[in-house]
């Protein structure tokens, strides 16, 4: 059944509104009419089955009623990751919403490979929020995980501050033999509660960022012996969550 999600102000009792370009998706491509049958989901993360009553400009639905269904991780999860060369922070959106992250704050590194072009910044920022969005759909999530505009550090280090859990996947870690192994934290971060985990460039952290870190209580956190691509790191952390508290 085909997902979409409805703005709060879209709803009341008993429909429910669908608008922009979810309304061409609706006609031109699934060519659906009145008596088809959608999923919408409402902003407090929750889903209904709903019958499509009026096709125009916008999209109008007979709620039918809610579906049992929670999909999401127990935990939110905030995804620091630093800008990558090429489609590296889109692969990190598409596949983070899938496994379950609540938001991602890209971030300039010192050592990114890419540099930040401030003029494309509401177009790049755009886009990843529509990859999001169709990775919630396609995930069946109940929510659409906030793609943020690229960050210093100092400006991550204060979005995330009162975090119940700050850590950062720090290569030196995978390399010796440490008490920062990812086990030793993941069963920590209780139903709930609140966990920022930072993912650095493609050429590691530079001395400088791993002391803000330290002075901010994050904690270094050793995501298996080998050492990840960037856009691998996340998307370890976020699956060793998810079996630890899911299955």
């Amino acid at each position: 059944m085909q997902r979409y999600f409805a703005g709060r102000e879209n709803w009341n009792e008993d429909r429910v509104k669908i608008t922009g370009p979810d309304v061409h998706h609706i006609r031109k491509v699934m060519r659906m009419a009145p008596g088809d049958t959608v999923t919408v989901i409402h902003p407090d993360k929750k889903a209904f089955e709903a019958e499509i009553t009026e096709i125009n400009e916008e999209v109008y639905c007979a709620l039918k009623h809610p579906l049992e269904t929670d999909p999401e991780l127990p935990q939110k999860v905030t995804i620091v990751q630093a800008i990558g060369k090429s489609d590296k922070v889109e692969w990190v959106v598409q596949k983070g919403t899938e496994l379950g992250m609540a938001e991602m704050i890209p971030f300039q590194a010192g050592r990114s490979v890419a540099k930040w072009d401030e003029k494309r910044q509401q177009k790049k920022v755009e886009r990843w929020n529509k990859i999001a969005k169709e990775a919630a759909e396609q995930s069946e999530r109940l929510m659409i995980p906030e793609v943020k505009s690229v960050a210093s550090l100092k400006q991550v280090i204060q979005w995330t501050e009162g975090f119940g859990h700050l850590l950062f996947a720090y290569e030196n870690e995978a390399r010796e033999e440490t008490e920062s192994r990812l086990s030793g934290y993941i069963g920590k971060v209780g139903p709930g509660e609140s966990v920022c985990l930072v993912i650095g460039p493609e050429g590691g952290f530079t001395p400088e960022e791993v002391s803000v870190l330290y002075q901010a209580s994050f904690q270094p956190v050793r995501l298996g012996r080998r050492i990840l691509r960037m856009e691998t790191a996340a998307l370890y952390f976020l699956s060793a969550l998810s079996y630890e508290w899911e299955e």
